[in-house]
């Protein structure tokens, strides 16, 4: 192996197998069969007619089929993990004078929630790649048309002058101007202090006038803003992708592209070469279409307040689908191959020649040049094409790039997952629970409407893709329609303690053990998940509570506006999380404060799920203590345990309606409307 690492032999890439795989899998049939032993005891212990709880047991039993039948799903996830390592000394031995073109496509559409500042800075750090500047070109995307962004781009591309050649001389890690920095530590014992000093003060004095220092060439930097009309769909981001691929393709036409949403800045100087390391090896890089790196996030609090992180996501599926045959396509921080992304199918007979032959325009006609990428960014220009069809990015769906992360995949390619031990981007997470559930109502929303239409994973892609592959797309897929179990859960039972009918099996009876088992299993197994990813314990209970919120609020809307799409009643709207809070929200966030400040319907659901069980335990509590004493456990225990433990998770909803007097405690007409829902639950006959 190490005379292979000094001559620059074997694979450009590795991968290996997780641990501990069969663990899990003694593991997950374990939890299987009290699954099934759950569902025995629905099925012969239903109620007899004119029973009170007969209809409320039946839809438990509904439930928890939903229940076993999605945890057979996720468990796609986590059945052959597969992880990636790069050998990036082997790509500079064998192809150093041979690397292709590389575009990079950053996408912006609105000044006021994505702050020029904010972009320019993530367009400056993947300006400033480890990589030949000749090969490299930045791609723009306004929607918004701003003159505020393009003259701060038009700054940036003369202040890169300086910072590029800064980046190499001293190795800079990020590359992000803002963010380097703002790291104040320890910049007295820097060797470098004096000249970061110096450039401190170019950026702040607005002095342009450095040239490069080491006389190298810069990147190619292009600024677009695609012509809209209003009686043309403009397709939202996607929209713009596709434009930028054609512009793009007569002005440098790189047969490697990564696109990057404007906010989520190079972490990692080297990514582009990680990714060639799986584009270019010999054996198996042919067949690769894209490779997704994770999203992370550089102001995710120490507990994760809003399990922002997407730990689990990044951590533990993304490695999962990878085994299956690759990653879905999340939209920012993944590299294409451009002959993928624009619809090429894969065959055993390709040949992977990454080239990609810049234009050959001459100085004198870049005006020529420019009208010709004006033409191809007009609104007019897709009219009767197959671009959102079968070429570049697929419109009609909220989550455009996971759709066409899965046609890619049906196509006959592969995608790869990589997730390197220094994040290759770092982006800016929702700071508030607001943001945080506007943000997963659109992605399930997204998802779901895929599963609903032709792209539905078992129908598309039977035959195309894996089993696995099918399983693992419909875990977020089925996001949405998780609501309904999940809220029925949350109500039902607590509904029912409150006028003392039992649900579940008592305490003494043996079928106990198994809902005890199933319970407890997946809680130890969360826990320990949690903690091996590097989670506090804090950490790991903020992560329940956003689930709960998550499928009890943002799922829930996501299925009710898709249906309603579905009729006609509304159509796709595109929502981008704002970046920038006020200062009280953001001081109140890093102290990891909830923030409930705004009247959402969400927050509606949310203090009626809590006053419920809220009130319901307290009946449970004071007919045990006062009435019927601990015999009321015997039958009563797992509704009060669910109870319980809802009421437990809802403790920040309780702080901010009575105890907070902040602007981001729970408003006062959501209390109301909430105790008005709660009235109406409780006029409900049990039935």
């Amino acid at each position: 192996m190490e005379e292979e690492q000094r001559d620059g032999l074997g694979p450009l890439f590795e991968s290996r197998r997780g641990k501990n795989w069969v663990f899990h899998r003694v593991f997950s049939f374990c939890v299987f069969v009290g699954i099934v032993l759950v569902w025995v005891y629905r099925a012969t212990h239903v109620p007899s007619r004119g029973e009170k709880g007969r209809w409320a047991w039946i839809g438990l039993f509904g439930a928890e089929v939903w229940f076993g039948f999605y945890w057979v799903l996720t468990q796609s996830l986590r059945w052959n993990p597969i992880y990636r390592c790069t050998f990036k000394h082997r790509l500079s031995q064998r192809f150093e004078d041979k690397l292709p073109r590389v575009d990079v496509f950053v996408c912006t559409a609105d000044p006021t929630i994505e702050p020029p500042v904010m972009v320019i800075n993530t367009v400056l750090s993947v300006m400033a790649y480890d990589y030949p500047a000749e090969k490299l070109s930045v791609y723009l995307s306004d929607d918004f048309g701003s003159k505020f962004t393009f003259y701060a781009l038009l700054e940036a591309s003369i202040f890169a002058r300086s910072w590029l050649p800064f980046c190499r001389k001293f190795k800079v890690e990020p590359r992000s101007p803002a963010v380097y920095f703002s790291e104040s530590s320890k910049i007295l014992d820097d060797p470098k202090t004096e000249e970061r000093v110096r450039m401190k003060v170019l950026i702040d004095g607005r002095d342009q006038t450095e040239c490069d220092s080491g006389g190298c060439s810069l990147p190619t930097l292009v600024y677009m803003a695609r012509e809209k009309r209003p009686e043309y769909h403009h397709n939202f981001k996607a929209g713009a992708m596709n434009a930028l691929l054609r512009v793009s393709s007569e002005i440098s036409n790189g047969p490697v592209i990564l696109n990057v949403d404007c906010d989520m800045y190079s972490n990692n100087s080297e990514s582009v070469r990680d990714a060639l390391c799986f584009f270019m090896d010999e054996e198996k890089g042919r067949e690769i279409a894209y490779v997704q790196f994770p999203q992370n996030f550089d102001n995710v609090t120490k507990n994760d307040l809003y399990a922002s992180s997407l730990k689990f996501i990044s951590d533990v599926d993304f490695h999962g689908m990878d085994g299956h045959g690759g990653p879905l396509y999340i939209g920012s921080g993944c590299f294409h191959r451009r002959e993928s992304l624009c619809g090429k199918k894969y065959s055993e007979a390709y040949k992977a020649e990454l080239r990609g032959d810049r234009p050959s325009i001459a100085q004198s006609n870049v005006y020529t040049l420019e009208e010709r990428a004006k033409n191809l960014a007009t609104c007019t220009y897709e009219e009767n094409s197959q671009w959102g069809k079968e070429m570049g990015l697929k419109y009609g769906f909220p989550v455009e790039d996971v759709i066409t992360g899965l046609s890619i995949q049906c196509k006959g390619w592969k995608s790869v997952y990589y997730n390197p031990q220094r994040k290759g981007f770092l982006g800016v997470a929702p700071s508030t629970l607001s943001q945080t559930l506007v943000q997963h109502k659109r992605w399930s929303e997204g998802d779901f409407q895929i599963f609903l239409s032709k792209y539905c994973p078992f129908i598309y892609g039977h035959g195309r893709i894996s089993l696995g592959l099918q399983m693992c797309y419909s875990t977020y897929f089925f996001w949405a329609p998780n609501s309904l179990p999940i809220l029925y859960y949350a109500i039902v039972p607590a509904l029912f303690l409150f006028n003392g009918i039992s649900l579940f099996p008592s305490l003494s009876s043996l079928w106990f053990i198994s809902f005890a088992f199933v319970a407890g299993a997946s809680f130890i197994y969360s826990i320990v998940e949690c903690l091996c990813l590097g989670y506090t314990l804090q950490g790991w209970w903020n992560e329940q509570r956003i689930w709960l919120f998550k499928r009890t609020t943002s799922y829930l809307f996501a299925l009710v506006d898709t249906f309603l799409k579905l009729l006609g009643v509304t159509k796709s709207a595109f929502i981008i999380t704002a970046k920038v809070v006020d200062e009280e929200v953001s001081k109140r966030y890093e102290n990891e404060m909830m923030e409930f400040g705004s009247s959402s319907p969400m927050f509606v659901i949310l203090t009626t799920i809590a006053m419920l069980n809220l009130l319901c335990l307290a009946i449970g509590v004071k007919r045990m203590v006062m009435d019927e004493g601990v015999e009321i456990l015997d039958s009563l225990l797992l509704q009060i345990l669910i109870c319980g433990l809802i009421v437990l998770i809802n403790a920040p909803v309780y702080q901010a309606l009575f105890l907070r007097s902040d602007n981001g405690r729970m408003p006062t007409n959501v209390m109301f409307a909430s105790a008005f829902l709660v009235l109406i639950a409780y006029m409900i006959p049990m039935v």
